[in-house]
């Protein structure tokens, strides 16, 4: 009997598109073929996000489009993990539904879609642990200069507004000899970048080592001879510690680049939130003392529960003072099951807002101001795609994929994604820059 075609939609954040690649991957093994066309498709993963009320919609827009399309769907992720059997009764064309830690169950559950099944296929876990199938050949979608690899998964905090501890389960690290492995891996392949990720980096390691052992990862990878950058996305406050810092000041593969989210300035708040709450600009200085050029890119929550206008000119006069390399702003979004659901006030959706825009506003001056100041100066970039055209674009050390700005190079010289060049900046927009070689 033919195997069915399996095609794949990926939401969310790249933690996501890992378990996504690794579906494929144990889908692959066992002779399923794959397109990325949902319309040659005979069964589509929709692999969903649940973030916030915003990612929600969006992945049930996608499985409404497809469940018209009359496609058989398998819907995986934090949908089905926040959601359980409320999900069956609402979204009756799905015919399977995978949570959180039951992504390795992908392959037995389409073997049974492939029979004469008639009953939904539901294999969603009340306590999610989530393991990381190590002997899984991700099957990656997308094969380009950077690739992802996931250091570790679930969350030991609970922050007010935050879902991912329900969704994902306790944090569950993986050894540093299985991600260096795959690492190597990785480069053998033509990736030049990885990008370390997981709900918080810095806490890597903790639950196998007894202690926080980031620093140790990184020492391991910045061996890898197969590799050139490491980015490191998604650190802690409360652990970017001095060896930490230390770590991506002296290692010459890890790039000069720090994603600090820290949701915002006023104590107050911070401590609603359930976050650190301490003078972020003590840290922010000494990163930029001990790390030389860095870029530092952050996020904050806007509209939080009981955010009065003082506590929002105090985050606003910080963005103002510490001129972040990179900012996102996010307008906070009352999700059940939170401890923020119920804080009160709730803050109207117009503030909200006006509140996100006025910090945006700013934020785009400074960065402007920022990108400007590099005219002149040479900086290093990887190649990210050659364009029919013949325009080249990259990125450079200081902007991550996808979320970061680009670089668009002018050049005779024939480049290919993942060389990394120094490039000399010749133009600046808000977000963007202009160079050559």
């Amino acid at each position: 009997m033919k195997k069915p075609l399996i095609g794949l939609v990926n939401h969310g954040c790249p933690k996501n598109l890992v378990d996504s690649e690794l579906m494929l991957g144990m889908l692959v093994e066992k002779g399923y073929g794959i397109t990325l066309d949902d319309q040659e498709a005979d069964i589509v993963i929709v692999n969903t996000c649940s973030f916030i009320h915003d990612a929600e919609k969006e992945s049930v827009r996608s499985i409404v489009t497809l469940a018209e399309a009359g496609k058989k769907l398998v819907i995986t992720g934090c949908l089905p993990q926040k959601h359980k059997k409320e999900l069956v009764d609402a979204v009756p064309e799905a015919v399977a539904f995978i949570g959180t830690s039951e992504i390795s169950k992908i392959v037995e559950v389409v073997d049974r879609l492939s029979g004469n099944n008639s009953q939904p296929v539901y294999e969603v876990n009340d306590s999610p642990l989530y393991v990381y199938p190590e002997s899984v050949e991700r099957q990656q979608i997308t094969v380009g200069a950077s690739s992802y690899i996931k250091i570790a998964d679930g969350c030991d905090y609970s922050c007010g507004y935050c879902v991912i501890p329900a969704l994902r389960g306790k944090y569950k690290s993986r050894p540093i000899e299985l991600i260096v492995e795959e690492a190597k891996k990785l480069g053998q392949k033509g990736v030049n970048e990885i990008i370390l990720i997981a709900q918080d980096t810095t806490n890597y390691g903790k639950d196998l080592y007894g202690k926080p052992s980031l620093v140790p990862l990184l020492e391991k990878l910045n061996d890898v001879e197969e590799i050139s950058w490491i980015r490191v996305m998604y650190v802690y406050p409360s652990l970017m510690t001095d060896s930490v810092i230390d770590a991506f000041a002296r290692l010459d593969k890890v790039v000069k680049y720090i994603d600090i989210p820290l949701q915002h300035s006023h104590p107050e708040i911070l401590k609603l939130m359930d976050r650190p709450a301490f003078d972020y600009t003590s840290l922010i200085e000494k990163m930029r003392e001990k790390i030389q050029d860095v870029a530092i890119r952050t996020a904050f929550i806007v509209g939080y529960p009981g955010e009065t206008e003082e506590h929002f000119e105090h985050l606003y006069n910080f963005v103002e003072k510490c001129r972040f390399d990179k900012l996102g702003v996010f307008k906070y979004s009352r999700e059940k099951n939170t401890k923020s659901y119920s804080q009160k006030p709730q803050i109207p959706a117009k503030l909200k807002n006006q509140r996100m825009k006025t910090l945006m506003r700013l934020q785009q001056g400074i960065s402007k101001e920022i990108n400007t100041s590099l005219i002149g100066k040479e900086i290093p970039v990887i190649i990210e795609s050659i364009a029919s055209n013949g325009q080249i674009v990259g990125r450079t050390y200081r902007d991550a994929p996808e979320i970061d700005g680009l670089i668009y190079i002018d050049t005779d010289k024939a480049l290919l994604p993942g060389d990394i060049e120094i490039i000399k900046v010749t133009g600046a927009t808000e977000y963007d820059l202009l160079g050559s070689l």
